[in-house]
């Protein structure tokens, strides 16, 4: 069976994040293992939720403001 919508994806890749940061893919991995990026682990993928990522980004805005 094959799901015809498509619906947006809840969670990017670390190497995502990293480039949405402007970041090395190493950096970006070291942030998620510290927690300096969000990220949970599913399985053995390691995957930042979109929504604490873009949470993240905000309060440091805030911060900086």
């Amino acid at each position: 069976m094959k799901i015809k919508d498509k619906t947006e994806r809840l969670t990017m890749t670390v190497e995502e994040a990293g480039e949405a940061l402007g970041i090395s893919r190493a950096t970006a991995y070291m942030l998620a293992r510290t927690g300096g990026i969000p990220s949970i682990r599913l399985g053995r993928r390691l995957v930042v939720p979109k929504i604490q990522f873009e949470r993240m980004l905000s309060e440091v805005g805030k911060k900086n403001s």
